[in-house]
C-alpha cells in the first residue's frame, strides 16, 4: 500500500471522526433499527383481544372459555349480551376474535352435536390467518379432551385411537422466533444502505465544499482516490454488521453457527456492491441530498424484493424474477444460512459466486463512470 493511498485513508478517517452526526448513523443508526426490527417487525399472533357472548352459561361453556383462556394466542377482553354488540366492537378495532357460545351447547355438547361460532376480524390477513388456524386447533385439542373424558368413563378409552399421528420437530428456531429471521436481514439492510450511502455522500462532499480542486491537482490516481475514500466506510460499516450480530446474539438469543470469518467474507463480497452503488450514485448526484434519494431509490426496490419482509415464493413470477438482479437477495439467503444452519461454502457457493459476480460488476462499472475532475 502505498503512501498516497495511506494518506487518503487516514484523511477519511480524520474526517469521518470529526462528523459526529456521520458517527451517529454508522453506530447507532444500526442498534436502533436491530431493537425496532427486532422487537416490532414480528409475525407472532399473541394476546389477540377475544370478546365472548355466552349464551351457555353453564360449566361446559366456561371449560371452553378457559380452554381459550389457557392459550396464548387469545386474551379475554370483553364479555358482551349480544351478536350485534360483539360486532360493534369488532367494528371499532377493540377486539379482533369474539366468540358465540349458543344457549343449548351444554345439551348438544351432551349429544356430540355442539357448535360455537368463532367471528374473525379479517382486515388485518396475517393476523386473521394465525388467529384462524389457533382457534380451530384448539376447539380440535378441547373436543379431543372431551372425548378421551367420555371414553374414560364408559371404559372403552382404548378404542380412542387416531388412525394417524404426526410429530412434528422444528430444526434451527423449536420456538419459531421471528428476531431469528429479522436480524440476519437487518444485518444485510445495514451493510447495503450504510455503505452505498456513505460512499456516494463521501465523494459528493468534496465536491460540494470545493475541496476535490486540492485532489485533483496531486499526483494521486483515480483508483487511490476511490480506493481511498470508500475504504474507511467499508471498514466502519463491517464493524457495525458485526455488532448487531454481537447485540442480536446476546440480547435477542439469535444464534451464530456458522464461521465468523466465513460471515465475514461474504459481507465483503456484498460490500462491493453496496459501495459500487453509492461509487455510481456519486457521479450521477450534485449534492449529498441527491445522493442519497439516488441511494433511496435502489435500496427500497432492494428491501421489498429481497425477501426481507416477504417470502419471494409469494410474489408474482416477475417479480422473482426481477429479484434475482438484486444483491441483496442472495446475502440474505446466505447470512441466513450461515447464522441459523452453520453450514459450509459448499452449501452456499452459489450465492456467494452470484455475490462476487455482482460486487465486480456494479464496482466496475462505478469505476468506469468515476473521473478525478469536477463533472
Amino acid at each position: 500500500m502505498n503512501s498516497r493511498l495511506i494518506s487518503i485513508i487516514r484523511k477519511e478517517f480524520i474526517q469521518l471522526f470529526r462528523d459526529k452526526r456521520m458517527l451517529v448513523i454508522i453506530i447507532v443508526i444500526p442498534i436502533l433499527q436491530l431493537f425496532l426490527l427486532g422487537y416490532a417487525a414480528t409475525n407472532d399472533v399473541r394476546n389477540v383481544p377475544l370478546a365472548v357472548f355466552d349464551q351457555s352459561h353453564s360449566p361446559e361453556g366456561r371449560a371452553l372459555l378457559e380452554a381459550y383462556r389457557a392459550a396464548d394466542y387469545f386474551m379475554l377482553a370483553y364479555s358482551v349480551n349480544s351478536e350485534a354488540e360483539l360486532r360493534d366492537l369488532i367494528g371499532k378495532n377493540l377486539i379482533g376474535a369474539g366468540l358465540i357460545i349458543p344457549p343449548d351447547y351444554a345439551a348438544q355438547l351432551h349429544k356430540g352435536q355442539a357448535q360455537v361460532a368463532f367471528i374473525l376480524d379479517g382486515s388485518d390477513p396475517s393476523v386473521a390467518a394465525t388467529a384462524l388456524s389457533a382457534a380451530q386447533l384448539i376447539a380440535q385439542s378441547h373436543a379431543t379432551g372431551l372425548m378421551a373424558e367420555k371414553m374414560e368413563r364408559s371404559g372403552a378409552l382404548f378404542k380412542l385411537q387416531l388412525p394417524v399421528e404426526v410429530r412434528t420437530t422444528v430444526l434451527y428456531n423449536p420456538d419459531m422466533v421471528s428476531a431469528y429471521f429479522m436480524i440476519p436481514g437487518v444485518i444485510g439492510m445495514i451493510l447495503y444502505a450504510i455503505t452505498a450511502i456513505l460512499a456516494a455522500t463521501s465523494v459528493v462532499r468534496e465536491r460540494e465544499r470545493g475541496t476535490i480542486e486540492q485532489l485533483i491537482v496531486t499526483p494521486i490516481r483515480s483508483w487511490e482516490l476511490v480506493v481511498g475514500k470508500i475504504m474507511p466506510y467499508a471498514f466502519m460499516s463491517l464493524l457495525a454488521a458485526f455488532e448487531v450480530i454481537a447485540i442480536g446474539h446476546w440480547w435477542f438469543g439469535v444464534p451464530v453457527r456458522g464461521s465468523l470469518l466465513l460471515i465475514g467474507l461474504v459481507s465483503c463480497l456484498f460490500l462491493l456492491s453496496g459501495l459500487g452503488i453509492g461509487l455510481f450514485a456519486s457521479t450521477i448526484a450534485n449534492t449529498q441530498q441527491e445522493a442519497m434519494l439516488t441511494v433511496w431509490m435502489t435500496l427500497l426496490p432492494g428491501i421489498f424484493l429481497s425477501g426481507f419482509f416477504f417470502p419471494l415464493a409469494n410474489m408474482p413470477l416477475i417479480l422473482q424474477w426481477v429479484s434475482y438482479a438484486i444483491p441483496l437477495r442472495y446475502y440474505l439467503k446466505v447470512i441466513r444460512v450461515l447464522l441459523l444452519k452453520g453450514v459450509g461454502i459448499e452449501s452456499i457457493q452459489g450465492d456467494v459466486l452470484a455475490l462476487a459476480l455482482f460486487g465486480v460488476l456494479i464496482m466496475g462499472a462505478a469505476a468506469l463512470r468515476f473521473r478525478k475532475r469536477l463533472d
